[in-house]
């Protein structure tokens, strides 16, 4: 496997360096100058026992003498990296050039035989793939171009004779491949799938180091799609992805390099650009859930860091066990996101969807909530950069993480997998049989599926075509109100359609902020509001219980109001008719500080005639940060969020500041108000918090005729709204609380 695509070495060894065995037997110039590796004359160089393994953009040491400095050098004889052996006797690089390479010691005295590190386009003839034996049933281990090999688990829904099955595939760095956990890979076999659960490299018992979604990464998901796709027990020979969440981001970046075998991706509660969606939104630093996160797959990558593989290498498990070997060359992520708070292509083009996703040609199946608490819910704004693909089809309503796999999306979501993956006509009786056991896991509430088994009777094409004429774009209103449900339960309480997104019949429509807190259209101001950027008047969160205890029915949130003179407030009238808003928000804010920079909160809330007021959505931006991408529109915002645009404040001075409010949904009904809070991050989101620079600096908030700050709304005409407010605490993902 070491030197898979390389040509015939004589090929590849440059004429100067063909001797290996003496440097000063192969010659030198007038001048009596060594090879590049500066080796001295007297040295003698001897073939390196230590083995080197090249891969797309990577070499990989392993069984070296630890505390060794070895070096790259290219096929011209210069230097292009060195580094030290770890303990374990490994060493990798990353971001190798494609090429020619030796890797020698420090001193010349031992040299590898020349390899070639590859490109993405190097892919393994068909035969590599349909030569490996997967298990039809339990663990093993599939190999990837690079020869690492990947820990996978095998459930089919019956006999392998009975086979062969459609096939579904998880693939992400937390432990789809553990034996011992069989959550998923039950429910996809109920619903008639053999289930495929994927650890990726440098996680679980697979071999490899870990990094963050790294182009190996990528690369390991098309190997594994088609490895497992030429297997028997594979229907059509085709794949399909699912997961939620880390397993539901992992098929973007997998089906962006077009495995010929996938057949459909179903991206569940995923983010749009890693940096903008969740890390640094608005550029402030989310300490809560992304860094806590990032912490936590840092120590599972470390050897051994998932408690089951230890227990396997125990158990004689010698490949789970050498396998751990290349852990200690993991990167420090957390190290790395402190060092970069500001966006840069390099690091951050890799990690954001929305730079490839216009690459997808399959199926997609999305479905995630505006105020998810871990991902942000960002994510509608990667949609209209599916351009390559005829069929996406898209749920999107309020709610938490979860919400993405609840009743309410559930039934969709099997007839995509039925229709794209199974190839059958869609029949929801396992699932209906299944959804309320899952609903009372998950939320606490054994919540049924209330929709109609409606394809049963047709045959697969006209079901095809009944499903793919539907609106593409779902959009679930009130997810926890749903007649009949107890409150907070996920099912919702009615529903839009539409045919793409941005939703065409939006209305970009401007409201004013105004003088004595007033927010609405066309309003005549002469002032400012001037507040405290205090981030610690408010708790962080306003959830502090267990990860998965925020998906309970009977969830408490303390959505705690900002002590007076800490937020700039301002509310509307009562609205004289229904409003209904869909989509991204601006918020136009003219603003001046006494500080050279200042973190920025903007929330809307719904002040109801019952006396409550109804969380709906936030947005954030440090101030240095507000300089625009290019793609910005009225309703969108985009930062930049390069270190070569930050702009500091001069204090007493004007700035417009466009804030960024994140994706939503939300139904205001005639007599509701609409409030926009302005503030220093905190207290608005379910787990996350900030790393603030707000220090008690006074901020204004200027509405004048010179300075007319405003919000951009983005308003649906047209849609019905059945009556009745829902209860206060009843919708998901939305705190309530007195005015």
């Amino acid at each position: 496997m070491k030197n898979r695509f390389r040509r015939p070495l004589t090929a590849l060894i440059p004429v100067g360096v063909i001797c290996l065995a003496s440097v000063t037997a192969c010659g030198g110039d007038d001048s009596g100058t060594t090879s590049a590796s500066e080796a001295p004359n007297d040295v003698i160089a001897v073939p390196a026992e230590f083995s080197v393994n090249p891969g797309t953009h990577m070499i990989t040491i392993t069984e070296a003498e630890p505390g060794t400095t070895l070096v790259v050098l290219a096929d011209d004889g210069s230097e292009t990296a060195r580094g030290e052996v770890d303990e374990q006797g490994s060493l990798l690089f990353r971001r190798v050039e494609v090429g020619t390479y030796r890797v020698t010691t420090e001193d010349g005295s031992a040299s590898s035989e020349p390899v070639e590190v590859y490109g993405p386009d190097a892919v393994p003839a068909p035969e590599f793939y349909s030569s490996q034996v997967l298990p039809a049933g339990g663990f093993g281990y599939l190999t990837t171009r690079d020869g690492t090999t990947l820990s996978i688990n095998v459930s089919l829904p019956g006999p392998v004779e009975n086979g062969p099955y459609p096939t579904v595939l998880e693939y992400s760095g937390y432990a789809p491949s553990n034996p011992g956990d069989s959550t998923l890979s039950l429910l996809y076999n109920a619903l008639g799938f053999a289930y495929v659960g994927v650890n990726m490299r440098g996680t679980g018992c697979s071999g490899g180091s870990y990094r963050f979604f790294e182009e190996a990464q990528l690369l390991d998901g098309y190997d594994a799609i088609e490895a497992v796709a030429a297997q028997p027990w594979v229907e059509f020979n085709q794949v399909g992805m699912v997961g939620i969440s880390y397993p539901g981001i992992s098929q973007l970046f997998v089906a962006s390099t077009r495995p010929p075998s996938l057949s459909a991706i179903t991206p569940l509660s995923v983010l749009d650009d890693s940096y903008r969606s969740t890390l640094y939104p608005g550029g402030i630093l989310n300490t809560g859930f992304a860094v806590e996160w990032t912490s936590q797959r840092v120590a599972e990558a470390a050897p051994f860091g998932q408690e089951w593989t230890k227990t396997r290498a125990d158990e004689g498990d010698t490949v789970c066990a050498d396998n751990q070997k290349l852990r200690l060359q993991n990167p420090d992520l957390e190290a790395e996101i402190d060092a970069n708070p500001y966006y840069s292509a390099e690091l951050g083009d890799e990690i954001n969807p929305s730079k490839f996703v216009g690459s997808i040609e399959v199926p997609v199946f999305m479905a995630g909530a505006w105020q998810d608490e871990q991902t942000g819910g960002h994510f509608p704004a990667l949609l209209d950069d599916f351009t390559s693909t005829d069929d996406l089809y898209v749920t999107l309503l309020n709610g938490l993480h979860t919400e993405s796999i609840g009743p309410a999306v559930l039934p969709r979501y099997v007839e995509f997998l039925s229709l794209f993956v199974a190839k059958k006509v869609p029949d929801l009786t396992a699932a209906i049989a299944a959804a309320p056991t899952l609903a009372s896991a998950i939320y606490g509430v054994p919540t049924p599926i209330v929709a109609p088994n409606r394809f049963v009777g047709l045959d697969y094409s006209n079901a095809l075509d009944a499903f793919s004429n539907e609106p593409r774009i779902q959009v679930l209103f009130e997810e926890g109100a749903a007649d009949g449900q107890p409150s907070a339960a996920p099912l919702n309480r009615w529903s839009a359609g539409f045919d793409s997104w941005p939703i065409p019949s939006t209305v970009a429509t401007r409201w004013q902020l105004g003088d004595s807190g007033r927010f609405g259209p066309s309003l005549v101001s002469s002032g400012g509001t001037e507040y405290t950027a205090d981030p610690t008047a408010v708790p962080g969160t306003f959830y502090t219980g267990s990860g998965s205890g925020i998906w309970r029915a009977d969830v408490k949130f303390d959505w705690v109001r900002n002590p007076e003179g800490t937020a700039a407030v301002f509310t509307s009238e009562p609205l004289t008719e229904d409003l209904v808003l869909i989509g991204s928000a601006s918020a136009d804010l003219w603003i001046s500080s006494d500080a050279t920079d200042t973190d920025l909160e903007v929330t809307i809330s719904e002040i109801r005639p019952d006396g409550n007021e109804m969380y709906v959505q936030s947005g954030w931006l440090r101030a240095s940060h507000r300089a625009l991408d290019d793609s910005s529109t009225e309703l969108h915002v985009v930062q930049t969020h390069l270190e070569s645009d930050a702009e500091p404040l001069v204090p007493g001075e004007p700035v417009l500041a466009r804030v960024d409010i994140f994706p939503f949904a939300h139904a205001f009904r005639a007599g509701s108000q609409v409030r926009i809070t302005i503030d220093a991050p905190g207290g608005n989101r379910g787990v996350w918090s900030f790393r603030s620079i707000s220090a008690g600096e006074k901020v204004t908030v200027l509405h004048d005729a010179e300075h007319p700050s405003s919000i951009v709304l983005p308003v649906i005409p047209g849609v019905s709204v059945p009556a009745g407010l829902p209860a206060c605490g009843s919708l998901r993902g939305q705190p309530c609380r007195p005015i």
